[in-house]
């Protein structure tokens, strides 16, 4: 009885390393994930950018000052659109010394012609138009055909008077104080004939 060879495989090890190192027959690439620093693909990709725009001796040299640059390029986008999207809030509003500070717009305790006249010396416009606001609220809430009240906005105002000529003041008022548009001599004069109308009732 004889017995049969057996069954033997023999790896051609010179084609397994040729397998091994064509990139066609990597398949476990498909299942690694890459690892993938955004942040440094970034960095390359600005090196690559900015060595095009100024040669790889100068970015080599210089590329802390590049950098600070374009940071402060930036901030100043950022600022311009902040500031043309809110530009009160790189509005500063002086004190000139009065006896209240600007941002209590308040009808008591104050000097309303002295302190328009005051104002109007200096060319301060901006400041004459808030009070003459302020001191046509006060003449309103004497007369009692507004209740007064801090926290009211002028909107709130323009309803309980109905007056087209208080409308207009209101208007001309918000348009400075809080629109950051310009006030001259015309402008306070106008509101000043406003003034006037609303005093007698004009319309109302």
């Amino acid at each position: 009885m004889t017995s049969s060879p057996a069954d033997t495989l023999i790896c051609d090890t010179a084609q397994l390393a040729m397998w091994q190192a064509d990139a066609a027959y990597d398949y476990n690439r498909e299942l690694i994930a890459p690892d993938i620093n955004l942040l440094e693909s970034f960095n390359r990709w600005f090196a690559k950018v900015m060595t095009k725009i100024f040669g790889n001796g100068f970015v080599a040299e210089n590329s802390e000052l590049i950098l600070i640059g374009i940071a402060i390029l930036l901030l100043v986008l950022i600022g311009w659109f902040v500031y043309r999207k809110h530009p009160g809030l790189f509005v500063y509003s002086r004190k000139d010394g009065l006896p209240y500070t600007v941002a209590e717009d308040t009808i008591y305790g104050v000097d309303f012609a002295g302190a328009i006249d005051a104002a109007l010396s200096r060319g301060d416009y901006r400041e004459a138009v808030r009070l003459l606001y302020l001191q046509t609220l006060k003449r309103l809430d004497e007369e009692g055909r507004i209740d007064w009240q801090p926290y009211k906005t002028p909107t709130q105002y323009i309803y309980e008077v109905k007056s087209p000529a208080f409308r207009q003041l209101t208007h001309h008022f918000l348009r400075v104080r809080y629109g950051n548009f310009e006030a001259n001599e015309t402008l306070f004069r106008t509101m000043r004939s406003l003034q006037d109308e609303v005093q007698k009732g004009g319309a109302s």
